[in-house]
């Protein structure tokens, strides 16, 4: 038997050609599939191509109904974003032109009691006193001092008691106030409005403390009472948290009292 794959001739056709015989057919050792996974093939891409086309038709009909349904809301819920960060912005700018105008007041004010001119700072101050906002405390002192300076001690008082009494600021400045309305009120001759006021200034721990023993042993030696005036020297001498100045001069006035 010739070997497989010998070429021979085929006599039976009318120009006997070459041809070979068919080669043996073996196992193969590649899967063949059947039974098994199916390999991708243009069929599947097909079929998945469909699928996914579906999807999206799905995905956008959900999307269409969706809009439909809530769509107003959505840009009713955008433009009133829109409208209030508008507001906000506008509103940050208004507050900040406001407090340039303020300043720009404020230093105009300055410019007026460097001139000698204290009547209208004055006006001006409390002008800016009475509109709030970053300068208006400054703005509050600045008039109860010039009120005190020009010698109207009855309005620098009242100018000086709004300050303490008013709820928007800070427990020190409100008390800085009250000590010193105490030394208008001192100033004035009446020792014991001024004594009343600075009681609550001489509790321990409070910052003005020092300052409202000074006034304190003050107003007692104005209204004739001598050891009392001293005790409150001796302590405010003893007294190792108030300032040096403030100690040396309980000290002395504790000596010149004793002698």
């Amino acid at each position: 038997m010739p070997a497989t794959g010998t070429p021979k001739r085929c006599d039976r056709l009318p120009h006997p050609v070459p041809c070979r015989l068919p080669a043996a057919r073996f196992a193969s050792l590649r899967p063949s599939g059947y039974g098994g996974a199916l390999v991708p093939g243009p069929f599947g891409a097909c079929v998945s191509d469909i699928f996914r086309e579906i999807d999206e038709e799905l995905r956008r009909d959900n999307l269409l109904k969706l809009w439909s349904r809530y769509g107003r809301y959505v840009i009713a819920v955008a433009v009133l974003a829109l409208v209030v960060a508008g507001g906000i912005v506008a509103w940050r700018e208004h507050q900040a032109s406001e407090r340039r105008a303020q300043g720009q007041r404020y230093s105009n004010a300055l410019a007026l009691v460097r001139g000698g001119k204290d009547g209208e700072a004055a006006k001006v101050f409390a002008l800016l006193a009475r509109e709030g906002g970053g300068y208006s405390l400054l703005a509050a002192f600045e008039e109860a001092e010039l009120l005190a300076k020009g010698g109207d001690r009855k309005a620098a008082i009242a100018a000086y008691d709004r300050i303490a009494t008013s709820s928007g600021i800070d427990p020190e400045f409100r008390d800085l106030a009250v000590l010193l309305s105490a030394a208008q009120l001192l100033a004035d001759g009446d020792a014991a409005a001024a004594s009343e006021h600075l009681q609550k200034l001489i509790a321990s721990g409070n910052p003005w403390r020092a300052s409202a023993l000074d006034l304190t042993a003050a107003a007692k030696l104005k209204a004739g009472d001598r050891s009392g005036a001293l005790a409150i020297y001796k302590e405010l001498a003893d007294d190792l948290s108030a300032p040096q100045g403030l100690r040396a001069r309980a000290a002395e006035m504790a000596a010149a009292l004793k002698s």
